[in-house]
């Protein structure tokens, strides 16, 4: 998730812009989602809704490599703006800081919440801030195990400021050599092979990585994601500026979206468990899974390029709040979701109150924080000094 820059409106692409909205729209209501499948997450709803595990898998495979995807496009030209001494302390202002405010205040309410619901933690928040939380350790082992303080959803901060500063160090070493690769990946992706090779390699993470080192979003030793994430990053950073490439993931729209919807109806099939493990289904699993994460992002590219390409004030007043929506919403989750506990209301009901709740704190958030000039640096936006005396002087007006 890349924070807005003003870029001239002749090098936005709005249809990113889009994607990065809806993507984190979808977000809210997946996390809320988790609340109410069999899937771990930080606290469980009373409600089992395992009808909910096949529309998020949906979403699962693609939604944070996408977000990634569409990160390396921004990253290319944010580029454009900086030398790139002026780039590393722009960029990392605008996610570190950002990332150690909320590792401090944002997210110690949900291991907070976690603890008390899974252990029946008896004493109150300040107790468990005070002990606990800046412990710098393993706490409540064996179960649950967690190291505290942790970045919990802000994990995605983490890896997206980590790959963009080995991308610095590439260019500063050779810095002619993004412009020939993205040429020579932009030819050697032309026409339909856009669709056919990074599905191979998406396969190719999942086949031989996924197995050795599952999803931990710890950072060190998380090789599969890092290959995930780090490929749909590059992938958009040195295919940014190819219009050709962004041309025939426009034409294969439809194509794109008819095999995804075709692997991932062999994925379900085979997770209903109607076939005998072996390593050939595993082999098979594997390949569905990866070429259906490609596809369907490069169906929802295709699909923007042709159809969001419309410019306003929504598209703009978003555009700057989704970093705030995205620190604040998994917190405003967990802390609504905890507050219903015991109320008997039923799962529809409190996952309407819990979404609500949630967009409703997301948009309070981002309406206090944008207005005072010295919280927009906290939650990723950009420093203004002037902006709450001059709004003070126009109420005053």
């Amino acid at each position: 998730m890349s924070t807005p820059e003003q870029l001239p409106a002749s090098e936005r692409r709005i249809d990113l812009d889009w994607v990065r909205i809806l993507a984190f729209g979808l977000l809210i209501f997946y996390h809320v989602g988790m609340l109410y499948v069999s899937w771990g997450f930080h606290i469980k709803s009373d409600h089992r809704l395992t009808w909910l595990e096949p529309l998020m898998l949906v979403l699962n495979p693609w939604r944070l490599s996408l977000l990634f995807l569409v990160s390396g496009v921004a990253t290319r030209f944010m580029l454009r703006k900086y030398d790139l001494g002026a780039f590393v302390r722009s960029r990392s202002a605008r996610l570190l800081i950002p990332l150690v405010f909320g590792m401090l205040v944002i997210v110690p309410p949900q291991s907070y919440l976690q603890i008390v619901e899974a252990l029946g933690y008896p004493a109150g928040f300040d107790d468990f801030y005070a002990r606990h939380y800046l412990a710098f350790g393993a706490q409540f082992c064996p179960n649950p195990c967690i190291v505290l303080p942790t970045w919990n959803h802000l994990w995605f901060v983490v890896y997206l400021w980590v790959y963009t500063m080995a991308l610095v160090g590439v260019l500063w070493l050779w810095p002619r050599l993004v412009d020939r690769f993205g040429d020579k990946l932009a030819a050697l992706l032309a026409g339909p092979r856009i669709l056919i090779l990074p599905c191979l390699l998406f396969a190719a993470w999942r086949l031989f990585l996924y197995p050795a080192f599952p999803s931990t979003h710890a950072l060190f030793g998380d090789w599969y994601n890092h290959a995930d994430y780090a490929t749909a990053f590059l992938i958009g950073f040195l295919l940014a500026k190819q219009d050709g490439i962004w041309r025939d993931i426009e034409r294969q729209r439809w194509t794109a979206l008819a095999a995804a919807a075709i692997f991932f109806a062999a994925f379900i099939l085979v997770r209903t468990g109607l076939f005998a493990p072996s390593p050939v289904l595993r082999w098979f699993v594997s390949s569905v899974y990866g070429c259906y994460q490609w596809l369907a992002m490069a169906a929802v590219l295709g699909f923007a390029r042709r159809h969001f390409v419309a410019d306003g004030p929504v598209r703009r007043y978003l555009t700057d709040a989704i970093f705030p929506y995205y620190i604040m919403h998994q917190t405003a989750i967990i802390v609504i979701a905890h507050a219903l506990k015991g109320d008997g209301l039923s799962a529809g009901s409190e996952g309407f109150i819990v979404i609500a709740g949630t967009a409703l704190t997301c948009v309070v958030t981002y309406e206090v924080v944008r207005r005072i000039a010295w919280l927009r640096p906290l939650f990723g936006l950009r420093w203004e000094p002037g902006r709450s005396a001059g709004m003070v002087q126009r109420q005053h007006a």
